[in-house]
């Protein structure tokens, strides 16, 4: 389960590496964007639009990678006022909600991507493309934000029973 979960973990910081270069790209577009149209009058009539996406796309990607590090969003007041072993029995469930929670996003999303490949619906903005491009994204990061709940919680099981390092970010 060690191997597996060094192995996921590498692809977890491929992808935060893939986000952090879609958000350099946006930059440079955006930028491109608003020097051509302060120097031309034209620009890119798409950017906003692609960078919208992007910031989609860079949370997706990140939100696993967030989550292993233990650097997503939570309110860990409370796991410093009780004693480390309710901390630890809180996190215990806290892993298993979020792997719950994930795997019914997970089937909805899946649902929602093959409702709308097979209805043909398309984004028409300035762009035109099918609606399924964007969708696909979000049932693949709650199959993987599932995915690190199951090491998260394994790690859990194999350790102290007290708070996670990675739980508190409060004194």
């Amino acid at each position: 389960m060690t191997r597996l979960s060094i192995i996921f973990g590498r692809l977890l910081n491929a992808l935060a590496i893939l986000a952090a270069l879609t958000l350099l790209a946006m930059v440079v577009l955006v930028s491109a964007d608003i020097a051509l149209r302060n120097l031309t009058r034209t620009g890119f009539p798409w950017a906003n639009e692609v960078s919208e996406y992007a910031l989609y796309v860079i949370t997706l990607l990140t939100a696993p990678w967030l989550l292993r590090r233990g650097q997503h969003v939570r309110i860990d007041l409370v796991l410093t006022l009780v004693p480390a072993r309710a901390a630890w029995l809180m996190e215990a469930a806290a892993d298993i909600l979020g792997f719950v929670v994930c795997l019914v996003m997970m089937r909805y999303g899946i649902k929602i991507v093959l409702e709308s490949a097979a209805l043909g619906s398309i984004t028409i903005k300035n762009l035109v493309f099918p609606e399924w491009w964007l969708l696909w994204s979000l049932p693949v990061c709650f199959a993987l934000l599932a995915i690190e709940f199951v090491f998260r919680f394994d790690r859990l099981i194999r350790s102290e029973r007290g708070r996670r390092v990675e739980a508190t970010s409060v004194g």
